[in-house]
């Protein structure tokens, strides 16, 4: 079994001048797409998998946590199930089947994620029900990301936030290296629970699961062990329309030659929609992964 540091692949620093004059601004492209399973989320699942002693995973993930589970486990020779939304990208559902888990499809309108996952907790008491985010493992996995970008000489991070399992890897990241910088969240307009929860000092849900363009942040809410960190180490969140989530994906595909999904979009969406925070700033944005549907990519594309 390999360690963590010989399973993922180093992340891919991108210095699109083509970007960077458009925005005349100092920006690095920090891209996870060309990770295994073309997300972050590798690096959390391998860890997670890796640590524990069980021989079965069970995992709740629009896709990209999905697909990692399911590959860690076929490398690491576990069981695997994942459990969906049914209106998942088909690329993603996909994939999770291809390396040889279940993928267990539910209408989120009529049972939650966390609801299934319960069910599945009873049916099967031998194995572990593994967080996309809310997992020391998690955090720990994401945080190896962070530990690529410490002699970037970057001023600000820019990470896209859902359940808040990269943006604490990456906090904790800079804090084991005792290296301040300015880590900002972005975050859907439409999906701002992370917003509203640092703003009020304690976690605020959604009511229902929003159905944002960018999937990958279709959480109720941050976790019980991520939020803290977010506190601590945050400068703030900044909510993205959907608009700007498009605009950047279509920009990395105009301009820097990177397909990315809507979710790994959202750091330069958040750059578009609040230029004036950037400026005279080195600024490194995460692209946190390029997993999308076909269909629905060239849709985006052509507007």
């Amino acid at each position: 079994m390999k360690p963590l540091r010989e399973a993922i692949r180093p992340t891919t620093i991108i210095r699109p001048e083509k970007l960077r004059t458009l925005l005349s601004l100092d920006l690095v492209v920090i891209s996870e797409t060309f990770q295994h399973t073309g997300s972050f989320k590798f690096r959390a699942a391998y860890n997670v998998v890796l640590n524990r002693p069980e021989s079965e995973f069970v995992g709740v993930s629009s896709g990209n946590f999905g697909q990692a589970l399911a590959y860690a486990c076929k490398l690491l020779d576990r069981k695997c199930t994942v459990i969906m939304p049914h209106n998942s990208s088909k690329v993603k559902v996909d994939a999770v089947r291809s390396f040889g888990a279940e993928a267990d499809l539910i209408n989120v309108n009529e049972v939650s994620r966390v609801e299934r996952l319960e069910q599945l907790r009873e049916e099967r008491p031998d194995a572990y029900m593994a967080s996309a985010f809310d997992d020391r493992l998690v955090i720990e996995g994401n945080s190896s990301l962070g530990d690529e970008l410490i002699d970037l000489g970057l001023d600000a991070i820019v990470v896209p936030i859902g359940g808040g399992g990269l943006i604490s890897g990456t906090i904790e990241a800079f804090e084991r290296a005792n290296r301040p910088i300015e880590i900002i969240g972005a975050e859907p307009l439409m999906a701002n629970d992370a917003a509203r929860s640092l703003k009020a000092g304690h976690i605020i849900p959604n009511e229902l699961e929003p159905q944002t363009v960018a999937d990958g942040t279709r959480t109720l809410s941050v976790g019980n062990l991520t939020f803290p960190v977010i506190q601590r180490g945050v400068s703030s969140i900044l909510e993205v329309s959907e608009e700007k989530i498009v605009d950047g994906l279509k920009l990395y595909f105009e301009h820097a030659n990177l397909k990315c999904e809507p979710t790994g979009a959202l750091s330069l969406g958040a750059v578009l929609q609040y230029p004036e925070q950037f400026r005279d700033k080195r600024v490194g944005v995460i692209v946190s992964g390029g997993n999308v549907d076909p269909t629905l990519y060239s849709q985006l594309l052509a507007g």
